[in-house]
């Protein structure tokens, strides 16, 4: 089964993930927006063979530490969606702005669409392209183990914001109500920036959820 490893990284304390098989170890990192070195220590510590690094969208705590990542495990960054190309183009220069350093812009080496799939050993995810919080924002849903990685769409008692450059709210709604919600109730997620949840718990519990009805 997939086991997930919370690495929070950056002054934002953001859920780095490292997602593995527990049989055959192999694994990917999710989101590595900075502090590589923490990362790599801990995927040498789970004793994991990292095939890849994916990322759900362009901002800097999710994508600013994946390209020095790269270089330490030798993988390939796969994902976002190529509209987030413009976020990962300028991620010096906003990290700059914020005063935060060791931070450089990221070029995946494969993009990703809607429809497609990619693999952490023999647990298949499908991508779904959910923009509204960054353009090119995507999700990882593994239907069998019923487990979405979710970046920043949906947190726990919340949602992305979208005051950000490239951010639409009513985009937002629209792949949460599209998206997500029709994936069912029991699909549980790794987010961000809050503790994991289920989309049953925030149709229940989360005041931007209920708003829809």
């Amino acid at each position: 089964m997939l086991k997930i490893q919370v690495v929070p990284v950056t002054e934002y304390q953001q859920n780095c993930s490292i997602v593995y098989d527990d049989q055959s170890l192999e694994a990917i990192v999710l989101d590595p927006g900075g502090e590589a070195s923490k990362i790599a220590t801990e995927v040498e510590r789970l004793g994991v063979k990292v095939e890849a690094i994916w990322l759900t969208h362009g901002h800097l705590d999710h994508a600013g530490g994946s390209e020095a990542l790269k270089k330490l495990l030798d993988v390939q960054i796969i994902g976002p969606h190529e509209a987030d190309k413009m976020l990962l183009d300028h991620i010096e220069t906003v990290a700059a702005g914020y005063g935060m350093t060791g931070m450089q812009n990221a070029q995946p080496d494969r993009w990703l669409s809607e429809g497609e799939t990619v693999s952490v050993g023999p647990h298949q995810f499908d991508v779904l392209h959910t923009p509204g919080h960054a353009p090119g924002h995507v999700i990882f849903v593994n239907k069998v183990e019923k487990l979405i990685l979710m970046g920043d769409v949906l947190f726990q008692g919340s949602i992305g914001r979208t005051d950000l450059p490239g951010g639409n709210h009513q985009q937002l709604m629209d792949s949460i109500a599209n998206k997500i919600l029709p994936l069912g109730d029991e699909m549980k997620f790794v987010c961000g920036h809050s503790p994991p949840s289920t989309i049953g718990h925030e149709k229940a519990t989360n005041p931007f959820i209920a708003s829809m009805r």
